[in-house]
């Protein structure tokens, strides 16, 4: 049997109907599920996910927040995650919930590839020092709620790249490169690119802009001036408070993330639909004119 584990958001609506449809067709597939607590509840007479589950693949059910979850969850083991979008865009996720049966399917029968995405890591020095996090898609050192801009100071392999007056850094991996990157006016990088993209958010000067850096690359981010607590946010899920004075370091981890991609849907066709590009002049073949 191979083992999937479930992941989901249970404010999605359709996701009791989606559970009912694994369920039944799991065991025709050889599947065993095991359910994280919050969905075993919804489903009792089921295996319960947990840290020790031993796993083959990983079904993450809601939108790309639930797939960075569950990745989170799998803490840098090389388990493939395939997610399945029941809300709006869903950049990171492979399917919707009308396929979620053929996905099943094709999961089952390894009718699949998989995507070595990389991923960061990030630690604090200072009252933090201890503290480390792994990120999919982004680190961003923000302000928070003030409104005032910050001084920050940033390194790239212990040499100073300049100091910005900007409401934040984002640090992205090429995966995040549309997520909060591309709202900050930042670069798409097709994932399978390995980079690190620095943002920044709302910088004071024109002049500023985003630096692509090579997957080998230290960024070291410090605060200058601005208020007493700044935030680090991982993934926009996780983080803590950061101080004036101290040291943010990130660089490229040591595991990747293993995305389940289908070889009929490709980057850019996923770019296409969910951003629209060209949807305005592509020429309608059914149409005379």
């Amino acid at each position: 049997m191979t083992t999937v584990g479930v992941v989901g958001n249970r404010r999605y609506e359709g996701l009791p109907a989606i559970l009912e449809t694994l369920r039944h067709r799991a065991p025709e597939l050889g599947l065993s599920l095991a359910f994280e607590p919050e969905l075993h509840e919804l489903s009792p007479e089921s295996d319960r996910l947990d840290d020790l589950t031993p796993l083959d693949a990983l079904l993450t059910l809601g939108g790309d927040g639930t797939m960075l979850r569950g990745a989170r969850l799998l803490a840098g083991r090389p388990i493939p995650v395939l997610g399945v979008n029941l809300g709006h865009l869903g950049f990171l996720t492979s399917c919707g919930a009308d396929e979620v049966e053929g996905a099943l399917e094709r999961l089952a029968s390894r009718d699949y590839v998989v995507e070595r995405r990389m991923t960061l890591e990030a630690s604090c020095s200072g009252a933090r020092a201890r503290q480390h996090w792994r990120a999919v898609n982004d680190i961003v050192l923000h302000k928070g709620g003030f409104a005032r801009v910050v001084l920050l100071r940033i390194s790239v392999n212990g040499e100073p790249i300049g100091t910005y007056a900007a409401d934040g850094i984002i640090v992205a991996t090429p995966t995040g490169s549309t997520a909060y990157n591309l709202s900050a006016g930042g670069p798409i990088v097709v994932p399978t690119v390995e980079s690190i993209i620095v943002t920044p958010i709302s910088a004071h000067t024109l002049a500023v802009r985003p630096v692509v850096l090579p997957p080998t690359a230290t960024v070291e981010l410090q605060a200058q001036d601005g208020p007493s607590e700044l935030l680090v946010t991982v993934d926009g899920q996780v983080g803590t408070t950061f101080g004036v004075g101290e040291s943010l370091v990130v660089r490229r981890a040591d595991q990747p993330v293993l995305m389940v991609r289908f070889t009929d849907a490709s980057f850019f066709a996923r770019m296409r639909r969910k951003l629209g590009w060209g949807g305005l002049w592509e020429r309608d073949e059914t149409s005379p004119c």
